[in-house]
C-alpha cells in the first residue's frame, strides 16, 4: 500500500481539541505499527487561533512523533463574512446554497494544499479528512473523493445538513464513525447505504492498562468524603451547568456528605455556599495519573453533554471500574452506556436523583456496572484492535494489501 495522507486543518503535539486529539493518537499508533502515513495541514497554529495568520513555516516538518508533517500557507479570508453565516448557522436558521459557498469559501482555506493534492494524489492510496466541517476537508476531498474517506465527527447539529455536504461527502469512498448513532444519523442525512460508500463504527482507541490508586487521590487532595466526579471542559456547551444546579438541589433534599468535584479547564459559575461548604470542590487541571486516581475513587462519573460524539473520559472512568451516569439526551452516550450496561441515564433532576440514589445506595450494583464498562472498553478499544480495524478498512477501499 502507497502512502496515507491525513488532512487537518491543524496539526501539532498538544493542541486541544477532540478531533486534533484523536488524529495524533491514531496516527501516531497506525506510524507505530508500520503503517506509511504523512500528515497534510495548513501552517495555522490551531483552532482558536486567526484563520488567516500562518504560524507555522511552510513546507516539510518531521519534529511531530517521528510522522512526517507537509505545511501549507492559508489563503486571507473574509471573516466578517464568515461570521454573518455562521451566526445563523449556530442559531439553526437555514441557510441559501450561495451562503453555504460563503461559508466554505471563507473558513480555513489553503490553495496550496489543495494543489499539492491534486498534483500528488498518485502517489498516496488514500486521503483521510477529519473532521467534517471545515474548508479543508470539503475542498480536498472534491479533488479525488474517489479516493477520499472521512474521519466526520458528526453531531446533530445545522452544519451536518447542509446541502454542499450532501453533494461531496456520498461521493466519498470511505467514513469511519465513532459511534453507532453517529453513523445511524449520517445514514439518514447522506443516505451512504445507496451511494455505495463504505463505512464502519470504528470508535477511538484507548490504552486500556490503566491502574487507578483511589487512595492517593483523596490523600493528594485531602477528600475522604464519598463523591461524584465530573471531568471535562467546564462551560454550557457541555450541560456541566445542569450537574451542578441537579446536585444543589440534591443535597438540599438529602442528609448526605456527598460532594461534587469538578476536574478539567474552564470556568463556570458555581453556588458561593456550595464552594464555601466544600460540596464542590473544582480541581482545574490536573495530571493524568491524578486523573485517573480521581475517577478510580469516584462513586460514579457523570457525562451531563447532550452534544458528544464518543468520550473518553466515560470510557476511563470504565477501565478505572466506576460506572458513569449520562444525560438521555446524548444519543452517543447513551447508547455506550446501554451497549457496556455500565451505567445510567437521566433526563430531568428526579431521574437524576433516582440514580445518584441507586448508584450510591448499592455498592455491589456499581460494581458490576463498572466491571461490564470495563469489560466493553477491551473488547472494543483496546489500540490493538482499532489499528487492526484500521487497517482492515484501508484495504478494503483501496483493494490493495500492506
Amino acid at each position: 500500500m502507497k502512502k496515507i495522507g491525513f488532512v487537518i486543518p491543524w496539526y501539532a503535539d498538544g493542541i486541544p481539541g477532540g478531533a486534533e486529539m484523536e488524529l495524533r493518537e491514531v496516527a501516531g499508533h497506525l506510524h507505530s505499527a508500520g503503517v506509511r502515513l504523512e500528515i497534510l495541514t495548513t501552517c495555522v497554529r490551531e483552532f482558536a487561533s486567526d484563520w488567516s495568520r500562518n504560524y507555522y513555516k511552510e513546507g516539510l516538518d518531521k519534529t511531530v512523533n517521528g510522522i512526517t508533517v507537509r505545511r501549507f500557507k492559508v489563503r486571507k479570508r473574509d471573516q466578517e463574512a464568515f461570521d454573518a453565516v455562521n451566526a445563523k448557522l449556530i442559531s439553526g436558521n437555514t441557510i441559501t446554497p450561495e451562503e453555504e459557498d460563503v461559508f466554505l469559501r471563507e473558513m480555513v482555506n489553503s490553495p496550496g494544499l489543495y494543489e499539492y493534492i491534486s498534483e500528488h494524489n498518485d502517489e498516496y492510496s488514500l486521503f483521510v479528512f477529519i473532521p467534517y466541517m471545515f474548508g479543508t476537508t470539503y475542498n480536498g476531498a472534491k479533488i479525488c473523493p474517489y479516493k477520499s474517506a472521512l474521519i466526520p465527527c458528526f453531531h446533530d447539529e445545522s452544519y451536518a445538513y447542509m446541502s454542499r455536504f450532501k453533494e461531496i461527502f456520498p461521493q466519498m469512498a470511505g467514513m469511519v464513525f465513532n459511534a453507532r448513532p453517529e453513523a445511524e444519523l449520517a445514514e439518514k442525512l447522506y443516505g451512504f447505504s445507496k451511494s455505495g460508500t463504505k463505512t464502519v463504527v470504528m470508535g477511538i482507541g484507548m490504552d486500556t492498562d490503566i491502574v487507578p490508586d483511589p487512595g492517593a487521590f483523596r490523600e493528594k487532595y485531602g477528600i475522604k468524603e464519598r463523591f461524584i466526579l465530573y471531568a471535562g471542559r467546564k462551560d454550557e456547551g457541555k450541560n456541566v451547568h445542569t450537574l451542578i444546579k441537579y446536585f444543589d438541589e440534591y443535597i438540599k433534599r438529602h442528609e448526605t456528605d456527598l460532594k461534587l468535584v469538578l476536574i478539567g479547564g474552564g470556568e463556570i459559575d458555581l453556588p458561593a455556599g456550595l464552594v464555601l461548604d466544600k460540596r464542590i470542590i473544582d480541581l482545574g487541571f490536573v495530571d493524568r495519573q491524578d486523573k485517573y486516581n480521581a475517577q478510580g475513587a469516584a462513586e460514579f462519573l457523570c457525562q451531563p453533554s447532550k452534544n458528544e460524539s464518543f468520550s473518553l473520559v466515560i470510557m476511563e472512568s470504565w477501565l478505572c471500574g466506576r460506572p458513569v451516569l449520562v444525560h438521555e439526551d446524548c444519543a452517543v452516550t447513551r447508547n455506550f452506556v446501554s451497549e457496556a450496561n455500565g451505567g445510567l441515564y437521566f433526563s430531568d433532576y428526579f431521574e437524576f436523583e433516582g440514580c445518584t440514589d441507586y448508584i450510591t445506595g448499592n455498592s455491589d450494583a456499581a460494581w458490576l456496572m463498572g466491571s461490564s464498562g470495563k469489560d466493553y472498553v477491551k473488547r472494543n478499544f483496546d489500540w490493538d484492535i482499532i489499528v487492526d480495524k484500521y487497517k482492515t478498512f484501508f484495504r478494503e477501499i483501496t483493494g490493495e494489501k500492506d
